[in-house]
Order: structure tokens, then sequence, then C-alpha cells
């Protein structure tokens, strides 16, 4: 059996922790030569030693361009390729509107909206045609929910980012889609996420409320449209938000 991505050059940022990880497995169980990076040197060894030695793995942040420019190095030393790239780093801060601090706002923009941005600009070089972008949005993006406004907002300017890249980039061949999950069961949904655990998880229980299959996805689920967009079976997509959120209706 051959898997869908068998000698594809795969990169992953945020590939080392609940949606990267699991996708880091999937693509490495479908035969991807497999490249991530994560902030946290504990959690990238664990993970290097999961998937293997065969797997590059970094240490660094997105919100450094250096740490990006980097792995893209290390990427192009060690692959020469990326046909495939997965912009999946994030964090979660919440806080109500009148508590929002600069720093918050900062860490979040850069994060999830510089982070995206300049880790697909360092890797553009080393793609051509038939590489596949994928950026990881939320369905958030499309929601009013309290105490997400910055988190959300800088979730809708990578959906946007898919947009204009899928135009620039289509002459080269290269499609970029967006992924925008639901709420889904990571460390961000059970860990410090800025507001007391009692209200993170009356936040949750609401959310969950407006989801009509009634439960949160699993990190699993979200690779798998990972792998999707990753493989030759989405060749005609490029410019597409994909949301598998379980009908999570607007609020």
């Amino acid at each position: 059996m051959t898997g869908k991505l068998d000698g594809k050059a795969c990169v992953i940022t945020g590939g080392t922790s609940g949606i990267g990880l699991a996708t880091s497995r999937l693509f490495a169980q479908q035969g991807a030569k497999l490249a991530v990076m994560g902030r946290e040197q504990e959690k990238v060894a664990a993970a290097q030693n999961e998937l293997g030695e065969s797997t590059l793995a970094v240490s660094g942040d997105v919100r450094r361009v250096d740490d990006i420019a980097t792995l893209m190095a290390a990427v192009a030393e060690t692959f020469g390729r990326i046909d495939v790239l997965v912009a999946g780093a994030g964090i979660g801060r919440f806080a109500p509107l009148e508590a929002v601090t600069e720093d918050e706002f900062d860490a979040l923009s850069a994060t999830h909206f510089r982070g995206a941005f300049f880790t697909v600009q360092q890797a553009i070089p080393l793609m051509g045609e038939g590489g596949s972008v994928i950026l990881i949005s939320s369905a958030g993006a499309n929601r009013g929910f309290p105490m997400t406004s910055v988190y959300n907002a800088a979730k809708a300017a990578v959906r946007s980012l898919a947009r204009t890249f899928a135009a620039e980039l289509a002459p080269k061949g290269i499609r970029v889609n967006a992924i925008s999950p639901g709420l889904t069961d990571t460390p961000m949904a059970t860990g410090d996420i800025g507001i007391p655990p009692e209200m993170r998880d009356a936040a949750a229980r609401a959310q969950i409320e407006s989801i009509p299959m009634k439960r949160i996805g699993r990190p699993e689920e979200i690779a798998a449209t990972a792998l999707f967009l990753a493989s030759d079976d989405a060749s005609f997509y490029t410019g597409a938000d994909l949301t598998p959120d379980g009908g999570t209706r607007p609020i």
C-alpha cells in the first residue's frame, strides 16, 4: 500500500501539539518526509521521538521571522524542496473586550496573522508546480462569540490570506487553501487561555450548544481534512475554506 503523501516533503508549523501534532502523525503515516516546528523544546523533542529520526524537528517561534528562515534553511538542506506547507502555529488567549492588553493583542496578531504570512513568504522559494499550502484559520472567523475578539479577527485575517495567496500563487501551480475548525479537543480547549477555568469551561459548553452535532471535534478529524488538501485528491481546490466544525451555527 502506498500513502497519499509518499515522498512528499511536508512542513508543519505548530506541528508538535494539538491539531498540528495530529496532522504530523497522519502525514508521517501517509509516507511524508516531515519537518515540524514548535515553540517548546520539550514538545519538539517528544514529537521527534514519536515521529522518528527521519523527521526534522526544529524549535522556533513564528513571531520571529529569523526563526522561520532558520526552519526553511534546514528544510532546504535536508529535503531540497517543500511540497506541502501547513501554517498551523497558534496560541489561545481570550478575554473580555475591556480586559484585552496590548501584549495579548500583539501576541495573537503576531502568531496567527503575521506568522502565517511570513511562513508562506519564506517557504515559497522552495515550492513549485503541484505544491499545496494549508492555512489553519478557525470557525470563529465567521462568528461572534464573547471574549474572542482578537483571536477571531486574527483568524479572519488568515482566511483572507488564503484567498489572496491562492490568486497570487496560481500561476506558479501552487494551491492555497484554509481549514477553519470548530471547537476541537486540544490543549487550547482545556489549558490556560487567559481566563479562569470555570469561565473557559462555561464558554465551551455554550459553544457546544451551538453545534448541531453536540460535540467538539477531534484533532484527527481536522488532520484528515489537511491530508485531503495536501494530497492530489484536492488538485482542483484553491482559495477554499473547509470547515470541519460539526455544523456550527453562527452566534
